[in-house]
């Protein structure tokens, strides 16, 4: 199993039915090839759609069905599609109850700077900053390095995003939940040790007396 599948198919174990969901750019939408069997949620893109189903097979995509980043996806019977107002307003409103996001970098107090790289033309922030301050749990979907830098970190040396405190943080390597005592690890994956988190891990973490492998199928 490759790093980004491993990471799309933990979040994916975070959702519970009934959820509405929003899903960043990248990774994030990878999450909805691998929602566990009998667990349906309603997945959102803020350029207007909930029901949005994984990306259609070759030759399948419709041009005037995308997410955020432009990428082709697919419909679930029954989705509904608004303009952005209405969008803006269910992520402003507080009405999402999870938004799955990538990360540049997280720090050792949770805060997330995903939306500019210094030197690189951006078109601005985007949803992000709507969606980690609207939605009810905040997860960072993201590989935990970036060419041997860690990519956690002691204090956020970009941008932020937002100084909201994210919910959980998923890796290739672990599972790390931020808290107001710090970084706790909650899970690393199969075949990782806590020492080898550590080491790719630019903040110290809390470590339990026991930390459990990620219940990946």
């Amino acid at each position: 199993m490759d790093e980004k599948t491993l990471i799309a198919k933990r979040v994916a174990l975070e959702l519970q039915a009934g959820n509405l969901v929003n899903l960043g750019i990248g990774l994030p939408t990878m999450v909805a090839a691998h929602l566990p069997a009998g667990v349906n949620v309603f997945f959102q893109s803020e350029n207007g759609i909930v029901g949005m189903a994984p990306v259609p097979e070759a030759g399948a995509e419709n041009e005037d069905l995308s997410d955020a980043g432009g990428s082709p996806i697919g419909a679930v019977p029954g989705a509904a599609s608004f303009d952005s107002a209405m969008s803006f307003g269910l992520i402003r409103g507080g009405h999402l109850d999870v938004t799955v996001l990538g990360g540049l970098q997280v720090d050792e107090e949770g805060r997330l700077a995903n939306w500019m790289v210094p030197g690189k033309m951006v078109p601005g922030m985007g949803g992000a900053m709507d969606l980690v301050s609207g939605a009810k749990r905040v997860i960072v979907a993201m590989q935990h390095s970036a060419k041997g830098t860690p990519k956690i970190v002691k204090r956020c040396e970009l941008p932020l995003t937002s100084v909201r405190r994210v919910d959980l943080i998923v890796t290739e390597l672990a599972v790390i939940e931020p808290t107001d005592k710090g970084l706790v690890l909650k899970e690393v994956a199969p075949g990782v040790s806590v020492a080898d988190v550590q080491a790719l891990t630019g903040a110290e973490l809390i470590v339990p007396a026991t930390v459990p492998t990620m219940p990946i199928a």
